[in-house]
């Protein structure tokens, strides 16, 4: 590959998903550090990726703007006009966009791990199916293997998967957690609310439980929600008000930030628990222990990586994953699904049926 390559990836939403694809970024640091990469991405995912080191440009892509957005972002990659544009996503808006790179080279996954495999025509060529790679289902083996196919490096190469905080952040997410943080002494468990109505979600009455639960054991409790959470967080901070080693942290805004705090926060030894999301996935990638609440996802797929050696079972042994994923000890026929409304007759029961003490169990596995 030339040290003149333009090198755009595609990588558009979620905020997981985004997550998943920075291994494939630093892949390509790696391999080429004298080639020019760009990201294409939505504008509310693009906070993470400004300030990533190696990356000259973040090409924002406003999702609810019609065609005047697809206009702009075609002006964007006219200017920056990439040779080599890698789709990481799949699916038919991202195969559009690297359509609209006019790259003559376009990468991007084997047919089979498309979600909208239709899309794979506009590949010139395509990575080897994940599956004969590595034998793994999970969103990061196919990451793996594009990164794979595009850089050359081996099958026992290490990948980078984090979101290279400067030494200026990582010093800012500890003045964070001294600020946000709960006072005191003792493990510090971070709880990452859900948002009422997706069917990820764990009911808030349960972060309550299992809340007051954490600190009768001794640990301390920060309590985290987002903008999409900010409704939870206020109904969870009123109903522990008074409570002592639990702090709340409402309406966090901010992704690097975030990713700062969770750094700081495995510094400490933190723990982290939550559904699945983009922070817990997040979280992960900036070296904290989670223990993964999981429902109608399967957590072999979009569950943290590495993958628990038994997942929905007992504890993976020591050594093999720093993570836990509990799951409802019944759950229906129905879970694992990709539905993304519950057509149950009794509602979310693969999440609403996840114990507190199945949780504090996982924590006590992982301690």
């Amino acid at each position: 590959m030339s040290t003149q390559e333009r090198i755009l990836l595609v990588r558009l939403s979620h905020l997981g998903d985004v997550v998943h694809a920075l291994p494939v970024f630093h892949a390509l640091r790696q391999a080429y550090p004298d080639a020019r990469v760009a990201w294409a991405v939505q504008r509310e995912f693009a906070s993470l990726l400004q300030g990533l080191p190696g990356l000259e440009r973040v090409l924002v892509f406003e999702r609810r703007g019609g065609l005047r957005a697809w206009l702009d972002l075609r002006q964007e990659l006219a200017v920056f006009s990439p040779t080599l544009a890698i789709d990481a996503q799949g699916n038919l808006k991202s195969a559009l966009a690297t359509l609209a790179s006019g790259a003559p080279r376009r990468v991007g996954l084997a047919r089979c791990d498309w979600r909208e495999p239709l899309g794979a025509a506009v590949l010139t060529e395509r990575a080897l199916p994940s599956s004969e790679l590595s034998g793994g289902v999970h969103a990061l083996d196919r990451m793996l293997a594009l990164s794979r196919h595009i850089t050359g490096l081996g099958p026992d190469a290490v990948l980078r998967t984090d979101p290279g905080l400067s030494a200026a952040e990582l010093a800012r997410g500890r003045e964070l957690l001294a600020r946000r943080g709960p006072r005191g002494n003792g493990v510090l468990i971070v709880l990452q609310l859900a948002r009422a109505g997706d069917v990820r979600s764990w009911p808030l009455e349960r972060f309550e439980v299992l809340a007051r639960r954490l600190v009768g054991s001794g640990r301390r409790v920060l309590a985290l929600s987002g903008p999409e959470e900010q409704a939870e967080g206020l109904q969870l901070e009123r109903r522990l008000a008074g409570e002592d080693r639990i702090a709340h942290w409402v309406g966090q805004r901010g992704l690097r930030e975030l990713a700062a705090l969770w750094a700081a926060a495995a510094e400490q030894g933190a723990r982290f628990v939550g559904c699945d999301s983009g922070p817990l996935h997040l979280a992960v990638a900036c070296g904290l222990p989670v223990v993964a609440l999981a429902g109608p996802q399967d957590p072999c797929r979009t569950g943290p990586w590495p993958v628990p050696a038994q997942v929905g079972g007992p504890p993976a042994r020591a050594g093999e994953s720093p993570h836990r994923v509990v799951r409802s000890a019944l759950p229906p026929s129905c879970a694992p699904c990709l539905a993304r409304r519950c057509s149950h007759p009794q509602g979310a029961v693969c999440m609403s049926a996840i114990e507190p003490a199945a949780v504090l169990a996982a924590l006590a596995a992982g301690s």
